[in-house]
């Protein structure tokens, strides 16, 4: 650790701060201190970046290949839906860069610093920007003074920090500009402990970017500017997502699954056709709408859709801005939230838990005299601010009591001493003064009057209290006789010990509630945060978060671990401790690989390594200005109750999403199934391509109103996935099961319809099976929704009455007059009647896979 001297040394500097020619020369050689460079991609970066979506590239090729073989129709209907995509997609996240560049804040505007005008001047100070400050600058710190770099302090006076965006430390923090190692003892909270493993910004003579001052004031110099601060290194290691998200790798996965069908299909139904039916490239304009057919040409479109719906209704009811549209589907596939305790579980502010007696038992008079001494400090001290602790122990008392004292004098809490003495008059006892004192257990047990035997006994209770997760508060009492002169911090001796007061954090009113609803939907919850590990377990069991024995880790076990022990060990454990932001990422990191969708909840600093490492990164408004650059989620305050908002928004988009593609990929397979056997059995194509290009936009228009249905509750009751292997198991049975029903409507056709010698058997062909397939992909929309595990009746919905309106178009198609367009003519009454018998044992046929498919526990509707 090297001393003041060195470090001004070290720097050029000196206690009269820099010449303004030296900080003149530094800020042209070193830069500005500005906050990292954030740069916000551009509309038309955006719409390029959406581009590279596997599926919406195949879908561009397959228009390009449309228009190739002069298939125009196919060709502007698809590259209409690859630019509506990508420019909603674009529009979506555009909106949301701009809503967040709204809520940026700067981390601090001016300093005051110490400068001279030559070498020979007098130093003076004056306010400048930030920005301009240098290394070697020496400023002035004061109580709510934000610390514009990184300093080292040169000289102190009663000096504590917020530094919880940096460390999730709770409680501020003492520093001091002594060359000595931190105190430790039971501090209650106003004297960080340097603990092992405990790191960089336990190291007491230094303050860092993005700290506050709570209170006290100090002379620092600059060690740090701009990019070289702790700030900018945390800001350095979230500059890019590791790997692709939870949907992501989805969409991906079944965009490739998709992509190899597509590749093989049309070479197939060019060489089928060549062998058997010796058909040349005539039927590369049919291949090619197979192709398309069994695209969902839709879903680039109807998953923009559903995200950026649900993306609207959280920023419009709950103020959450979702910053990357992909991530409101990833907060749906959540089982896991990682968060720290400050200000999400607790309100970042003590209250009192318990005041007790030496032997243990609970005793008013301790928090009595508590309270005694916290008021006529606050009266009687020149405070910056009122303290926190003393500020929850005046809540619990009774304030008639205390009005029954005179105040004498008060010897405020200081970091060497940590304690604190008021010195009180009580009515009815003339000649005599009361000392009472409040304090580090450790230093108010060395100033009372105790035996080896007892003091050692009494710091057992107070060892005790503490490992429950509580801050612990020593009382002591004195009696003196009246005086006229000045009382010392050396008159606190000779005490006698009234006992002990234990302070908890309080509990954010809405953490309980919020984590039943989440745990109901499957999430569970992990502490990860830089408080004691008792701490964080006593917050964990008030909120009925269940903590097992080996469910507890600290950070120096973590380190220990291999990254493969420490994906089992975080499975099951809750409450991590003591984390640096390395640590946190790590931790998320393992969760991820052991196969877990991660949303990491996180304010500060420290949390922007994780916060990137997530699968969705989660922050509050308020946050640090680098946290809310790292996070796909903003909310409007750091509540669990928006997450669990947010999780649900996610799982309806996730459900309309899957509900999507179940249906439209099981109808989709079964009908090229079934249009490659009939091309192979049939002397005529079994459709033509205008015709199947008809039947694709229709039913593409009616399955848009999928982004607009209201999944069943069930939906919300587990995280929502796209796995591409439970996609293709369900999609095969169910598309197996719609080409026998194609193949059994052939039948009805060639035995019912068929008129021997009648020109016109092709096109009642194509006619009958245009309607029947319009009418089995409207049966499918109603019958495997998502979450419907019985054929309920419910209020009619958009996806129930685009399915009529599908179904009507079928039946009325053919013998309008615009049949004769597309090739398609009236059928007659008798193929009706069979349709539908077919249509009913389709139907109970569907009921019967779906009731199977529920049994197994998939992922099926």
């Amino acid at each position: 650790m090297p001393t003041v001297l060195e470090v001004l040394r070290r720097l050029d500097s000196g206690p009269r701060g820099l010449t303004e020619a030296q900080a003149e020369e530094r800020l042209a050689r070193l830069g500005g201190n500005a906050a990292p460079d954030r740069r916000e991609a551009s509309w038309p970066r955006l719409f390029v970046r959406s581009l590279r979506d596997p599926f919406t590239a195949v879908l561009g090729c397959l228009g390009l290949v449309s228009a190739a073989v002069f298939a125009w129709g196919t060709a502007s209907v698809i590259l209409l839906l690859v630019v509506v995509s990508c420019a909603l997609r674009a529009s979506g996240e555009h909106r949301a860069d701009r809503s967040t560049a709204a809520l940026r804040e700067l981390v601090a505007t001016t300093a005051t610093v110490v400068r001279r005008s030559d070498d020979e001047a007098a130093a003076t100070t004056r306010e400048v920007p930030v920005a301009e400050l240098v290394p070697g600058d020496v400023i002035r710190l004061g109580p709510g003074d934000l610390v514009p770099a990184d300093v080292r302090l040169l000289r102190a006076s009663g000096l504590t920090v917020h530094q919880s965006a940096l460390t999730g430390e709770s409680a501020p923090v003492a520093r001091s500009a002594d060359d000595l190692p931190r105190a430790t003892g039971g501090d209650g909270g106003r004297l960080a402990r340097a603990e092992p493993g405990a790191g960089e910004f336990e190291q007491p003579q230094y303050c860092f970017q993005g700290s506050s001052v709570a209170s006290g004031s100090a002379t620092a110099v600059v060690t740090a500017t701009g990019a070289h601060t702790r700030f900018a290194a945390a800001h350095d290691r979230t500059a890019g997502r590791p790997e692709s998200s939870a949907f992501d790798r989805s969409v991906n996965g079944i965009s490739w699954i998709l992509i190899r069908f597509m590749l093989v299909t049309p070479p197939l139904v060019l060489m089928a056709n060549a062998a058997l039916r010796g058909r040349g490239l005539e039927t590369l304009p049919f291949a090619v709408a197979v192709a398309v057919g069994l695209t969902p040409e839709m879903l680039p479109v109807l998953v923009t859709l559903c995200l950026a719906r649900g993306a609207s209704l959280l920023a419009r009811t709950h103020g959450v801005i979702v910053k990357r549209l992909p991530a409101l589907h990833d907060a749906g596939a959540v089982d896991v939230l990682c968060l720290d305790k400050t200000g999400t579980l607790t309100q970042d502010r003590p209250v009192t838990d318990r005041a007790l007696d030496p032997d243990g038992r609970d005793d008013p008079e301790v928090l009595h005299w508590a309270a005694v001494n916290a008021w006529w400090t606050l009266q009687l001290a020149d405070l910056p601010e009122p303290d926190a602790l003393d500020e929850a122990i005046l809540d619990a008392a009774e304030e008639d009591e205390l009005m029954a004292y005179d105040g004498v004098a008060a010897v405020p809490f200081a970091p060497d001493r940590r304690l604190a003495t008021v010195v009180v008059r009580t009515p009815g006892r003339l000649g005599r003064h009361t000392l009472v004192v409040k304090g580090d257990v450790e230093a108010v047990l060395e100033r009372c009057a105790l035996g080896d035997d007892e003091r050692e006994r009494l710091r057992g209770l107070a060892a005790r209290q503490a490992d429950g997760g509580v801050r612990v508060l020593a009382v002591a009492t004195a009696e003196r006789s009246a005086r006229g002169r000045d009382y010392l911090p050396s008159d606190a001796r000779g005490l006698v010990l009234r006992g002990l007061i234990t302070l908890r954090d309080a509990l954010a009113p809405t953490a309980a509630d919020a984590l039943g609803v989440l745990t109901d939907r499957g999430v569970t919850v992990k502490v990860l945060t830089g408080d004691h590990p008792g701490t964080a377990v006593r917050v964990c069991l008030d909120l009925g978060i269940p903590v097992g024995e080996d469910a507890v880790l600290t950070a120096d076990r973590v380190d220990t671990l291999s990254d493969a022990e420490l994906g089992e060990a975080a499975v099951r454990t809750t409450v991590f401790a003591r984390c640096t932001p390395d640590h946190k990422a790590r931790i998320t990191q393992a969760l991820r690989t052991a196969g877990h969708t991660v949303g990491f909840l996180g304010d500060g600093v420290n949390d922007a390594p994780a916060l990137r490492a997530a699968d969705v990164g989660i922050a509050p408004r308020e946050a640090a200005d680098v946290a809310r650059e790292a996070a796909d989620v903003v909310l409007a305050a750091k509540d669990l109750t928006a997450i669990a908002h947010t999780v649900a928004a996610g799982r309806h988009a996730g459900g309309n999403i899957a509900t999507y593609l179940r249906v439209t990929l099981s109808s989709n397979l079964g009908n090229v199934l079934a249009m490659l056997s009939a091309g192979l059995l049939l002397p005529f194509l079994p459709m033509l391509p205008a015709q199947v290009l008809m039947q694709n936009l229709l039913f593409d228009a009616a399955q848009l109103t999928f982004a607009h249905d209201r999944p069943h509750p069930a939906v919300l009751h587990r995280p929502t996935r796209l796995d591409p292997r439970d996609l293709l198991r369900f999609i095969t049975g169910f598309g197996v099961l719609n080409a026998v029903a194609d193949l059994a409507t052939f039948g009805v056709l060639a035995l019912a319809v068929h008129r021997p010698g009648n020109g016109d058997d092709e096109t009642v062909f194509h006619s009958g099976w245009f309607t029947e397939n319009l009418l089995t992909q409207a049966l499918v929309m109603v019958l495997l929704r998502a979450g419907r595990r019985t054929a309920e009746t419910r209020r009619s919905g958009p996806v129930t009455r685009a399915a009529l309106a599908l179904a009507a178009i079928g039946l009325a198609l053919p013998p309008s007059p615009l049949g004769p367009v597309l090739g398609l003519t009236a059928l007659p009454p008798v193929y009706y009647l069979l349709l539908v018998a077919v249509l009913a044992l389709y139907a109970s046929a569907l009921l019967a896979a779906r009731a199977r498919s529920g049994r197994r526990g998939g992922n099926g509707p």
